[in-house]
């Protein structure tokens, strides 16, 4: 079973998700709860190595469309 996904599109839904994360770290800084920087890194290559484990596990990447069936 290989799981439809991109490359392209796994690396673009991550990013989105870390900048809100990011963003949110940035909010609580303002309201005043100071968060470190290194664990968010720490769990966004955590995220990062899992996502990619788990498309590996999946079947791997989409890399061509399946071929039409004749008619």
């Amino acid at each position: 079973m290989s799981v439809d996904i991109s490359r392209g599109g796994l690396l673009v839904t991550r990013a989105i998700f870390g900048v809100v994360v990011y963003e949110l770290r940035t909010v609580l800084d303002f309201v005043g709860v100071e968060l470190p920087i290194i664990p968010y890194m720490g769990a966004v290559f955590v995220l990062a190595g899992a996502s990619v484990w788990y498309v590996t596990l999946k079947g791997g990447w989409r890399t061509e469309p399946e071929p039409d069936e004749p008619a």
